[in-house]
């Protein structure tokens, strides 16, 4: 039998079929789950879905309604909710000096505010145990500078992982992250424009090579299979880079 048959799965920022939440999609729907998939563009999660027999939904991360409808979604049309995703994410660039309460809100509203709303509305659906998965980041795990919002509320909501899964145990909710290295996808594919950046990065990875969406989608499917009896954990997906720092600008710069 395959790893998720017939569970029913919400994975949320599946509208590119180079992100994260599309490879994910792909490969858990070869394990036999019921796929609900959601973005803001409800296009993009059309184009995605349709051809695995997956629902498309529009959810605006940041819109606690959203959420809601999302989850009650699931639940009313296929009768339950087994394992929820979130990958939603913005792209916060800048130095402390130079750092905007525009440029902290956004960041705060996507990655740590709605993360957090994300497991609220998750579990509150899930009738039998389950599994909630949020991402996170390398740069939470390192210190990387000029990205101050974006690894700062990576780092925050990584805390309320742990909180949830204390909360949400006794209900036999598993809550985890995922810790992705720097990885070609949508939201990054503008840095791999420029041949220097990955090859910088691709220095301080102790495996030889950088982390893929299909890595990030078989590590999610662990997760979310029962085969996980792991709570309150971030998952490093970094190919080791954690163990060692992220190049500086001028080493992603270089010629």
């Amino acid at each position: 039998m395959s790893r998720l048959q017939d569970k029913v799965v919400v994975i949320l920022g599946a509208s590119d079929e180079r992100s994260m939440g599309a490879a994910t999609a792909r490969r858990f729907a070869r394990e036999g789950a019921k796929l609900v998939l959601a973005a803001r563009n409800v296009d993009g999660v059309r184009a995605i879905a349709e051809p695995l027999g997956a629902l498309a939904v529009a959810c605006d991360v940041t819109r606690e309604e959203d959420l809601a409808r999302l989850a009650d979604t699931a639940v009313s049309q296929f009768g339950g909710l087994h394992a929820a995703i979130n990958y939603s994410g913005v792209n916060s660039a800048s130095p402390i000096a130079e750092i905007t309460r525009e440029t902290l809100q956004e960041a705060c509203d996507v990655h740590f505010i709605g993360a957090t709303l994300f497991l609220k509305q998750m579990a509150a659906r899930m009738a039998d145990g389950g599994s909630l998965i949020t991402t996170s980041s390398l740069t939470a795990l390192l210190a990387p500078p000029g990205l101050a919002a974006y690894a700062g509320t990576k780092k925050g909501v990584d805390q309320v992982v742990r909180i949830a899964a204390v909360e949400y145990g006794a209900r036999g909710i598993r809550v985890n992250a995922i810790a992705p290295g720097f990885t070609e996808s949508g939201m990054t594919a503008g840095y791999f424009d420029y041949p220097s950046i990955p090859r910088a990065f691709l220095k301080e990875v102790l495996l030889g090579r950088l982390t893929t969406v299909e890595d990030i989608a078989n590590a999610a499917l662990w997760l979310a299979s029962d085969e996980a009896f792991i709570t309150g954990q971030v998952l490093d997906i970094t190919a080791g880079q954690s163990l060692r720092r992220t190049p500086t600008q001028e080493e992603m710069m270089s010629a």
